[in-house]
């Protein structure tokens, strides 16, 4: 069991459709894609987690932690990510296995926690997730969940992914990897139609999916799958199916399309729903695929009109906040395709970032912050809260833009905060979603709170 994981490790620093790893020396390659975890240093994310975050948006699926239950407390409904069906993943379980188990092991107590869940909730498949107690002590859960899958007749899905495998990042590909070894072509669609796409990972943070589905919708865009945002067992399993993929963060998933255009030729390419112009990009690139692929030559038409009438009406509800936000500096923290797609939405409307975070960005994403800033661009690779304080000092910015870690910073440095990272519960992807964002950066940045913050106090 331990030899197939490292090798499945191995082939994910491989990745042939990673330029950053393909262009490190063999040396290099083999010291893998992220910096190892020191024990107790959770707080980044350890690969267990990243797989978590990965498979849980599949929302009709029973998700077992197979550990002790601190495991699943500390993962359990990270994202915001919203079903519009089943609410069953919002739903923790786990064998919270004790000392007992440690000694003795815990395959019989995880072979009836299978059994229990089958038997109340009836899902149509349940992913079993290692963690690293049990894999530690040798808990074997492929072979429970082969066990378990023919003794109920219904897919048990192993994910051996233990937390000491390594970061976050890492658990995301070897997910996509436990979805293309026991998942994906497993099962047929009712029906095809020449308009059929993937979106690979897009997780539907803060139902940011539901403010791009209507505009494909109009197209008559099908998105047979989406992995994994508000997902059915079901989609992902006939997702062999689509015509073509999107590829919306590469960082998390670039895996599972190039082996899905390896092993049944459906072409992908990556892009952004963020920021006016990159949704505009998009649409036209997947009109583009689509007619490639067969689909009638007039989609291409239609989303160009499509295009037009959204653009001017996004345009339209955004021009009032210019003249207010012209000018004003944005520091960015944030990561992936947003480190260079929010770059170029913001710096559209006047706002000048003066830097972006680029921890979780591949060498593309980097390449093309350049190209929007320029050879200047404030780059930041990773950054402690006391220089994050001192950079929001010295850099003169009005507002920063991050996740809810760094958010203290900010306030600390009685500055405007918005969270545009994974906790948000606004979504901001589409034309929608980038009005609404613009809204929310105005509303803090003119908010009466903060002159009443910086002013001194009155015994001053």
């Amino acid at each position: 069991m331990e030899t197939k994981l490292s090798a499945k490790v191995h082939a994910v620093f491989n990745e042939p459709g990673c330029d950053h790893n393909q262009a490190k020396t063999d040396s290099a390659r083999k010291k893998g894609c992220t910096v190892q975890l020191k024990p107790g240093a959770a707080a980044g994310g350890c690969a267990f987690d990243g797989a978590k975050i990965a498979l849980q948006p599949i929302t009709d699926v029973a998700h077992l932690v197979h550990g002790s239950i601190a495991c699943e407390g500390n993962s359990w409904d990270n994202r915001n990510t919203p079903s519009s069906g089943s609410q069953l993943f919002r739903t923790g379980f786990t064998t919270d296995i004790g000392e007992f188990d440690v000694i003795y092991g815990g395959e019989k107590r995880l072979f009836r926690a299978i059994r229990e869940i089958i038997e109340k909730y009836d899902p149509p498949a349940v992913f079993v997730y290692q963690t690293c107690v049990t894999a530690m002590i040798g808990d074997d859960i492929e072979a429970v969940c082969k066990a378990a899958t023919e003794k109920f007749n219904k897919p048990i899905i192993p994910v051996n992914i233990p937390g000491f495998v390594g970061q976050k990042n890492l658990g995301n590909k070897l997910a996509g990897e436990t979805l293309l070894d026991y998942v994906i072509g497993t099962m047929e669609p009712e029906f095809t139609t020449p308009y059929d796409i993937n979106l690979i990972a897009e997780f539907n943070v803060a139902g940011d999916m539901w403010l791009v589905k209507p505009l494909l919708d109009h197209l008559g865009i099908r998105i047979l799958s989406s992995i994994a945002g508000d997902a059915r067992y079901k989609e992902v399993a006939w997702s062999h199916r689509a015509k073509i993929s999107m590829m919306v963060c590469s960082r998390a998933m670039i895996n599972v399309a190039r082996k899905m255009e390896e092993r049944y030729g459906i072409p992908y390419f990556e892009g952004s729903f963020y920021g006016i112009g990159d949704m505009s990009d998009s649409l036209r690139q997947i009109a583009r695929m689509l007619v490639e692929q067969g689909a009638p030559d007039s989609l291409i038409t239609r989303t160009e009109t499509l295009i037009t009438i959204e653009e001017a009406k996004a345009w339209a509800r955004l021009e009032p906040y210019r003249e207010r936000l012209t000018g004003k500096r944005v520091l960015l923290i944030t990561g992936g395709v947003k480190s260079w797609s929010m770059v170029a939405a913001l710096q559209s409307l006047g706002l000048e970032v003066v830097g972006t975070s680029v921890k979780k960005s591949t060498k593309e994403d980097k390449d093309r912050i350049v190209e929007i800033m320029g050879d200047d661009a404030h780059m930041i690779n990773d950054m402690r809260q006391p220089e994050m304080f001192k950079l929001l000092k010295e850099s003169g910015a009005d507002i920063m833009l991050s996740g809810s870690r760094s958010q203290f910073a900010a306030l600390k440095a009685k500055m405007p905060w918005i969270d545009v990272n994974q906790e948000r519960s606004n979504g901001y992807a589409g034309y929608d979603g980038m009005v609404k964002l613009v809204q929310e950066i105005d509303k803090e940045l003119h908010s009466p709170i903060w002159e009443q913050v910086r002013a001194s106090a009155p015994w001053e």
